[in-house]
């Protein structure tokens, strides 16, 4: 639980192995909007001063705005693992329990901090001395969602228990309806984890936001030191998230149709998924990864389900004609019979 986790995106080192430069592989392994949005204008300011307190009171008052979180103006922070990272300060005593299989920074971060940590199936698995219960909504990888009335059930139990519930939605933005954001200001000892780069298609901006009370969003900031964010990230992140952003919601949404048609079509079981992304279940799902390197397309594999492999959404109709083709290939139909 302390190793490393190979994550997705890795094409330099699949490139390495299976041939070809990184810039001509197709990269299905990550849950990233492949179409990221055109940059908005940044002013010169925010490239050459630190980040004023401006600049994080725009972007803070845009993400109130976006993500609807009422009378709580969301904490930037640089990428939302930056702060899994920092979880293990707010655990008092007991233990870690974690919504499981799900990504696995969570564990790791507080097996590192030499704290109890259970990877548990279901609520009903949860223990009278779970001081801190995680549960990524929509998941990664088998986008299980919880409903609302779950949720609040469950930070009723924690409250009961003087614990605390985290809520990870960074596949959240295409199904805003699902998201606790808008009950938060009511449910102190609740804290919510949003990602930024996912749905805008800008993972490298390194941007996340976090929602709760304010003493513990006081102790984020402290515990992340000043100028934990850039200016052009605030810049960015403001302008956009006070746009519209119904049109790259339709597009992801297309894309993931395309995905699951082509996967359908080649004989390939969906076996769950979020709008960024789709999961598949097969017995032969190694064959199958190495089958799509060897055509220069990479997926996510895993090494605690090794029948299953996640699909990343293709950026467009050529992309999703590579996929088609390598999937009926004469080479494909050796891994896996046609059915």
């Amino acid at each position: 639980m302390t190793d490393k986790i190979i994550h997705g995106g890795g094409i330099t080192a699949a490139a390495r192995q299976y041939g070809g430069r990184p810039e001509d592989w197709l990269d299905l392994s990550t849950g990233i909007n492949p179409n990221p949005v055109v940059l908005p204008d940044v002013p010169v300011a925010a490239w050459h001063r630190l980040p004023d307190q401006h600049l994080q009171e725009r972007a803070r008052e845009a993400a109130r705005g976006y993500y609807r979180s009422g009378d709580i103006p969301p904490l930037p922070v640089p990428g939302t693992q930056s702060v899994i990272q920092l979880l293990p300060r707010l655990l008092q005593g007991g233990s870690a329990a974690i919504l499981s299989p799900t990504y696995g920074e969570y564990a790791r971060a507080f097996t590192l901090a030499g704290l109890r940590v259970r990877q548990v199936l279901t609520m009903d698995d949860l223990a009278e001395d779970d001081r801190l219960v995680v549960v990524v909504n929509p998941n990664n990888p088998d986008g299980r969602l919880l409903s609302i009335d779950q949720l609040r059930d469950l930070h009723e139990r924690q409250c009961q228990r003087g614990g605390l519930l985290l809520v990870d939605e960074a596949f959240g933005d295409v199904e805003p309806e699902a998201s606790i954001v808008p009950y938060a200001s009511s449910m102190p000892g609740l804290i919510i984890f949003r990602s930024f780069g996912k749905f805008f298609g800008m993972a490298g901006l390194r941007l996340g936001f976090v929602i709760a009370e304010a003493s513990v969003l006081d102790r984020f900031e402290d515990w992340l030191g000043p100028w934990a964010v850039s200016g052009p990230a605030l810049s960015i992140a403001a302008s956009l998230m006070e746009g519209d952003t119904s049109v790259i919601r339709r597009r992801i949404l297309d894309r993931r149709f395309a995905l699951e048609t082509i996967l359908r079509l080649s004989g390939l079981s969906v076996a769950g998924g979020t709008a960024l992304f789709t999961l598949v279940a097969d017995d032969r799902a190694e064959g199958l990864y190495t089958h799509l390197c060897r055509h220069h397309i990479l997926v996510r594999k895993f090494d605690y389900a090794r029948n299953w492999l996640r699909f990343g959404l293709a950026p467009d109709e050529e992309a999703d004609r590579r996929l088609a083709g390598a999937l009926g290939s004469d080479d494909f139909r050796s891994v896996r019979p046609k059915i």
